[in-house]
Protein backbone atom coordinates (compact mmCIF):
# COMPACT_ATOMS: atom_id res chain seq x y z
CA UNK A 1 0.00 0.00 0.00
CA UNK A 2 1.14 3.55 -0.70
CA UNK A 3 1.92 5.81 2.25
CA UNK A 4 -0.25 8.51 0.68
CA UNK A 5 -3.84 8.48 1.94
CA UNK A 6 -6.02 8.13 -1.11
CA UNK A 7 -9.63 9.28 -1.18
CA UNK A 8 -12.03 7.00 -3.00
CA UNK A 9 -15.56 8.16 -3.81
CA UNK A 10 -17.94 5.19 -4.05
CA UNK A 11 -20.90 5.82 -6.35
CA UNK A 12 -23.60 3.19 -6.72
CA UNK A 13 -25.60 2.97 -9.94
CA UNK A 14 -28.30 0.28 -9.45
CA UNK A 15 -29.31 0.19 -13.11
CA UNK A 16 -30.53 -2.93 -14.90
CA UNK A 17 -32.34 -1.43 -17.91
CA UNK A 18 -29.40 -2.07 -20.23
CA UNK A 19 -29.35 -5.80 -19.58
CA UNK A 20 -31.60 -8.60 -20.74
CA UNK A 21 -32.10 -10.10 -17.26
CA UNK A 22 -33.15 -8.30 -14.12
CA UNK A 23 -31.03 -8.49 -10.98
CA UNK A 24 -27.87 -6.46 -11.54
CA UNK A 25 -29.58 -3.48 -9.89
CA UNK A 26 -28.74 -5.15 -6.57
CA UNK A 27 -25.03 -5.25 -7.45
CA UNK A 28 -24.04 -2.11 -5.49
CA UNK A 29 -25.75 -3.46 -2.36
CA UNK A 30 -24.07 -6.86 -2.80
CA UNK A 31 -20.61 -5.29 -2.85
CA UNK A 32 -21.34 -2.99 0.08
CA UNK A 33 -22.77 -5.94 2.02
CA UNK A 34 -19.47 -7.77 1.46
CA UNK A 35 -17.74 -5.05 3.49
CA UNK A 36 -16.32 -2.88 0.72
CA UNK A 37 -16.17 0.41 2.65
CA UNK A 38 -14.69 -0.81 5.94
CA UNK A 39 -12.22 -3.00 4.08
CA UNK A 40 -11.00 -0.09 1.96
CA UNK A 41 -10.61 1.98 5.13
CA UNK A 42 -8.71 -0.79 6.88
CA UNK A 43 -6.20 -0.58 4.01
CA UNK A 44 -5.53 3.09 4.69
CA UNK A 45 -7.92 4.49 2.09
CA UNK A 46 -10.23 7.40 2.85
CA UNK A 47 -13.37 5.77 1.42
CA UNK A 48 -16.44 7.98 1.11
CA UNK A 49 -19.78 6.40 0.16
CA UNK A 50 -21.78 8.87 -1.94
CA UNK A 51 -24.79 6.56 -2.04
CA UNK A 52 -26.74 5.43 -5.09
CA UNK A 53 -27.87 7.51 -8.03
CA UNK A 54 -31.62 7.38 -8.67
CA UNK A 55 -32.47 4.89 -11.39
CA UNK A 56 -35.85 3.97 -12.89
CA UNK A 57 -37.30 0.48 -13.05
CA UNK A 58 -38.37 -1.01 -16.36
CA UNK A 59 -42.06 -0.77 -15.54
CA UNK A 60 -41.86 3.02 -15.14
CA UNK A 61 -40.27 4.01 -18.46
CA UNK A 62 -40.82 3.56 -22.17
CA UNK A 63 -38.90 0.69 -23.73
CA UNK A 64 -38.29 2.74 -26.87
CA UNK A 65 -36.96 1.16 -30.06
CA UNK A 66 -36.41 -2.63 -30.01
CA UNK A 67 -32.89 -2.27 -31.41
CA UNK A 68 -31.87 -0.08 -28.42
CA UNK A 69 -34.17 -0.94 -25.52
CA UNK A 70 -34.57 1.72 -22.79
CA UNK A 71 -31.84 3.80 -24.47
CA UNK A 72 -33.19 7.20 -23.35
CA UNK A 73 -33.75 6.14 -19.73
CA UNK A 74 -30.24 4.66 -19.60
CA UNK A 75 -28.77 7.80 -21.17
CA UNK A 76 -30.48 9.95 -18.53
CA UNK A 77 -28.85 7.94 -15.72
CA UNK A 78 -25.50 8.14 -17.52
CA UNK A 79 -25.78 11.93 -17.77
CA UNK A 80 -26.29 12.09 -14.01
CA UNK A 81 -23.36 9.74 -13.44
CA UNK A 82 -21.17 11.85 -15.73
CA UNK A 83 -21.70 14.88 -13.50
CA UNK A 84 -20.97 12.93 -10.30
CA UNK A 85 -17.76 11.43 -11.70
CA UNK A 86 -16.53 14.81 -12.91
CA UNK A 87 -17.31 16.34 -9.49
CA UNK A 88 -15.35 13.57 -7.74
CA UNK A 89 -12.34 14.21 -9.96
CA UNK A 90 -12.60 17.97 -9.44
CA UNK A 91 -12.48 17.37 -5.68
CA UNK A 92 -9.38 15.21 -5.92
CA UNK A 93 -11.15 11.88 -5.48
CA UNK A 94 -10.79 8.52 -7.18
CA UNK A 95 -14.23 7.53 -8.53
CA UNK A 96 -15.23 3.92 -7.81
CA UNK A 97 -18.46 3.06 -9.61
CA UNK A 98 -20.55 0.09 -8.50
CA UNK A 99 -22.96 -1.18 -11.15
CA UNK A 100 -25.52 -2.09 -12.31
CA UNK A 101 -25.14 -3.27 -15.85
CA UNK A 102 -22.23 -2.26 -18.08
CA UNK A 103 -24.16 0.52 -19.79
CA UNK A 104 -23.13 2.70 -16.83
CA UNK A 105 -19.63 2.81 -18.36
CA UNK A 106 -20.86 5.40 -20.86
CA UNK A 107 -21.60 7.79 -17.99
CA UNK A 108 -18.43 6.94 -16.10
CA UNK A 109 -16.17 7.55 -19.07
CA UNK A 110 -18.03 10.67 -20.16
CA UNK A 111 -17.24 12.23 -16.79
CA UNK A 112 -13.64 11.02 -16.84
CA UNK A 113 -12.94 12.21 -20.38
CA UNK A 114 -14.43 15.61 -19.51
CA UNK A 115 -11.62 16.05 -16.99
CA UNK A 116 -8.88 13.74 -18.26
CA UNK A 117 -8.92 13.44 -22.06
CA UNK A 118 -5.68 11.42 -22.02
CA UNK A 119 -7.33 8.59 -20.06
CA UNK A 120 -6.42 5.02 -21.03
CA UNK A 121 -8.87 2.17 -20.45
CA UNK A 122 -8.45 -1.52 -19.65
CA UNK A 123 -11.79 -3.24 -20.16
CA UNK A 124 -12.09 -6.71 -18.56
CA UNK A 125 -15.05 -8.49 -20.10
CA UNK A 126 -16.15 -11.74 -21.69
CA UNK A 127 -17.93 -9.60 -24.29
CA UNK A 128 -16.89 -6.71 -26.48
CA UNK A 129 -19.81 -4.37 -25.68
CA UNK A 130 -19.11 -3.03 -29.18
CA UNK A 131 -22.49 -3.53 -30.81
CA UNK A 132 -24.56 -0.73 -32.30
CA UNK A 133 -28.31 -0.56 -32.94
CA UNK A 134 -27.53 -1.82 -36.46
CA UNK A 135 -25.51 -4.86 -35.34
CA UNK A 136 -27.03 -5.89 -32.00
CA UNK A 137 -28.70 -9.32 -31.87
CA UNK A 138 -30.56 -8.45 -28.64
CA UNK A 139 -31.24 -4.71 -28.45
CA UNK A 140 -29.68 -4.60 -24.96
CA UNK A 141 -27.71 -1.37 -24.65
CA UNK A 142 -25.23 -2.75 -22.11
CA UNK A 143 -23.72 -4.38 -25.19
CA UNK A 144 -23.28 -0.97 -26.87
CA UNK A 145 -21.60 1.12 -24.17
CA UNK A 146 -18.04 0.76 -25.43
CA UNK A 147 -19.08 1.40 -29.04
CA UNK A 148 -20.69 4.63 -27.85
CA UNK A 149 -17.60 5.66 -25.87
CA UNK A 150 -15.53 5.17 -29.04
CA UNK A 151 -17.94 7.39 -31.00
CA UNK A 152 -19.29 4.47 -33.03
CA UNK A 153 -22.91 4.45 -31.79
CA UNK A 154 -24.06 8.08 -32.01
CA UNK A 155 -27.77 7.32 -31.66
CA UNK A 156 -27.53 5.80 -28.17
CA UNK A 157 -26.40 7.38 -24.88
CA UNK A 158 -27.43 10.80 -26.15
CA UNK A 159 -26.37 13.96 -24.36
CA UNK A 160 -22.90 12.71 -23.44
CA UNK A 161 -21.11 14.68 -26.18
CA UNK A 162 -19.55 11.74 -28.01
CA UNK A 163 -19.69 13.82 -31.18
CA UNK A 164 -17.38 16.36 -29.51
CA UNK A 165 -14.90 13.99 -27.91
CA UNK A 166 -14.63 10.22 -27.71
CA UNK A 167 -12.13 7.70 -26.47
CA UNK A 168 -9.50 7.05 -29.17
CA UNK A 169 -9.30 3.35 -30.00
CA UNK A 170 -5.55 3.57 -29.40
CA UNK A 171 -6.30 4.30 -25.71
CA UNK A 172 -8.19 1.05 -25.12
CA UNK A 173 -7.23 -2.54 -24.32
CA UNK A 174 -9.75 -5.38 -24.00
CA UNK A 175 -8.89 -8.42 -21.87
CA UNK A 176 -10.73 -11.72 -21.42
CA UNK A 177 -12.89 -11.81 -24.55
CA UNK A 178 -14.61 -15.09 -25.33
CA UNK A 179 -17.99 -14.18 -26.85
CA UNK A 180 -18.12 -11.68 -29.72
CA UNK A 181 -20.84 -10.94 -32.25
CA UNK A 182 -19.98 -10.54 -35.92
CA UNK A 183 -20.31 -6.75 -35.85
CA UNK A 184 -18.03 -6.54 -32.82
CA UNK A 185 -15.30 -8.58 -34.52
CA UNK A 186 -15.53 -6.29 -37.52
CA UNK A 187 -15.26 -3.15 -35.38
CA UNK A 188 -12.25 -4.47 -33.46
CA UNK A 189 -10.45 -5.13 -36.74
CA UNK A 190 -11.48 -1.86 -38.37
CA UNK A 191 -10.38 0.28 -35.40
CA UNK A 192 -7.30 -1.81 -34.64
CA UNK A 193 -8.31 -2.25 -31.00
CA UNK A 194 -5.81 -3.98 -28.73
CA UNK A 195 -7.73 -7.11 -27.74
CA UNK A 196 -6.72 -10.19 -25.74
CA UNK A 197 -9.05 -13.18 -25.88
CA UNK A 198 -9.15 -16.00 -23.36
CA UNK A 199 -7.10 -17.98 -25.87
CA UNK A 200 -4.40 -15.32 -25.47
CA UNK A 201 -4.68 -15.59 -21.69
CA UNK A 202 -4.29 -19.38 -21.95
CA UNK A 203 -1.34 -19.10 -24.32
CA UNK A 204 0.58 -16.20 -22.74
CA UNK A 205 -0.62 -16.21 -19.14
CA UNK A 206 -2.44 -13.36 -17.45
CA UNK A 207 0.81 -11.85 -16.14
CA UNK A 208 2.13 -11.23 -19.65
CA UNK A 209 -1.27 -10.19 -21.02
CA UNK A 210 -1.84 -7.44 -18.45
CA UNK A 211 1.72 -6.21 -18.66
CA UNK A 212 1.52 -6.12 -22.47
CA UNK A 213 -1.69 -4.11 -22.20
CA UNK A 214 -0.07 -1.65 -19.80
CA UNK A 215 2.99 -1.27 -22.03
CA UNK A 216 0.73 -0.70 -25.03
CA UNK A 217 -1.36 1.94 -23.26
CA UNK A 218 1.56 3.49 -21.34
CA UNK A 219 -0.71 5.44 -18.93
CA UNK A 220 0.58 8.20 -16.73
CA UNK A 221 -0.06 7.90 -12.97
CA UNK A 222 -3.79 8.41 -12.39
CA UNK A 223 -4.70 8.17 -16.08
CA UNK A 224 -5.82 4.52 -16.17
CA UNK A 225 -9.50 3.61 -15.91
CA UNK A 226 -10.31 -0.02 -15.12
CA UNK A 227 -13.71 -1.30 -16.21
CA UNK A 228 -14.32 -4.72 -14.63
CA UNK A 229 -17.27 -6.83 -15.75
CA UNK A 230 -17.50 -9.83 -13.43
CA UNK A 231 -18.47 -12.08 -16.31
CA UNK A 232 -14.78 -12.07 -17.29
CA UNK A 233 -14.45 -14.67 -14.50
CA UNK A 234 -15.54 -18.24 -15.11
CA UNK A 235 -19.12 -18.78 -13.85
CA UNK A 236 -17.96 -21.60 -11.57
CA UNK A 237 -16.33 -18.87 -9.47
CA UNK A 238 -18.67 -15.98 -10.36
CA UNK A 239 -22.14 -17.45 -10.96
CA UNK A 240 -24.00 -14.22 -10.23
CA UNK A 241 -23.41 -12.21 -13.39
CA UNK A 242 -25.67 -10.72 -16.03
CA UNK A 243 -24.42 -12.77 -18.98
CA UNK A 244 -22.33 -15.78 -17.89
CA UNK A 245 -20.00 -17.45 -20.39
CA UNK A 246 -18.05 -20.63 -19.65
CA UNK A 247 -14.29 -20.70 -20.04
CA UNK A 248 -13.44 -17.51 -18.17
CA UNK A 249 -10.60 -16.47 -15.89
CA UNK A 250 -9.88 -18.21 -12.63
CA UNK A 251 -10.06 -16.35 -9.35
CA UNK A 252 -6.27 -16.25 -9.10
CA UNK A 253 -5.89 -14.97 -12.68
CA UNK A 254 -8.23 -12.04 -12.17
CA UNK A 255 -6.73 -11.26 -8.76
CA UNK A 256 -3.26 -11.22 -10.31
CA UNK A 257 -4.53 -8.89 -13.03
CA UNK A 258 -5.79 -6.45 -10.38
CA UNK A 259 -2.54 -6.76 -8.39
CA UNK A 260 -0.46 -5.94 -11.47
CA UNK A 261 -2.60 -2.86 -12.09
CA UNK A 262 -2.19 -1.79 -8.46
CA UNK A 263 1.59 -2.14 -8.69
CA UNK A 264 1.63 0.00 -11.84
CA UNK A 265 0.39 2.98 -9.73
CA UNK A 266 -1.55 4.30 -12.74
CA UNK A 267 -5.20 3.65 -11.85
CA UNK A 268 -7.24 6.81 -11.36
CA UNK A 269 -10.77 5.37 -11.55
CA UNK A 270 -12.58 2.04 -11.56
CA UNK A 271 -15.99 0.54 -12.13
CA UNK A 272 -17.20 -2.94 -11.21
CA UNK A 273 -20.38 -4.11 -12.91
CA UNK A 274 -22.80 -6.93 -13.74
CA UNK A 275 -23.06 -8.54 -10.29
CA UNK A 276 -26.48 -10.23 -10.49
CA UNK A 277 -27.96 -11.19 -7.15
CA UNK A 278 -30.71 -13.32 -8.74
CA UNK A 279 -28.14 -15.71 -10.21
CA UNK A 280 -25.71 -15.60 -7.30
CA UNK A 281 -25.22 -18.05 -4.41
CA UNK A 282 -24.93 -16.49 -0.93
CA UNK A 283 -23.33 -13.37 -2.42
CA UNK A 284 -20.38 -15.35 -3.81
CA UNK A 285 -19.96 -12.99 -6.76
CA UNK A 286 -20.52 -9.87 -4.67
CA UNK A 287 -17.77 -11.00 -2.31
CA UNK A 288 -15.44 -11.75 -5.22
CA UNK A 289 -16.11 -8.34 -6.77
CA UNK A 290 -15.25 -6.69 -3.44
CA UNK A 291 -12.07 -8.75 -3.11
CA UNK A 292 -11.02 -7.70 -6.63
CA UNK A 293 -11.62 -4.03 -5.89
CA UNK A 294 -9.39 -4.37 -2.84
CA UNK A 295 -6.67 -5.99 -4.96
CA UNK A 296 -6.90 -3.19 -7.52
CA UNK A 297 -6.45 -0.65 -4.73
CA UNK A 298 -3.34 -2.35 -3.43
CA UNK A 299 -4.31 -5.08 -0.99
CA UNK A 300 -1.86 -8.00 -1.14
CA UNK A 301 -1.49 -11.33 0.64
CA UNK A 302 1.63 -10.16 2.50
Amino acid sequence: MSDRRQRVDVIGVPLDLGAGLRGVDVGPSAMRHAGLLPRLRSNGIDACDLGNLPTPVAESVDIGQPEARYAEAVASVCRDLRAHVAHSLDAGGTPLILGGDHSVAAGTLAGILDRKPTTKVIWFDAHGDLNTPDTTPSGNVHGMSLAAVLGEAPTVFLGLDWERRALPARNLALIGLRSLDRGERSLIRRLGICAFTMADVDRLGIYDVVNQALRYLNPLPGDLHVSLDLDVVDPTAAPGVGTPESGGMTVREIHLAMEIIARSCTMGSMETVEVNAIRDHENQTGRLATDLILSAFGQTIL
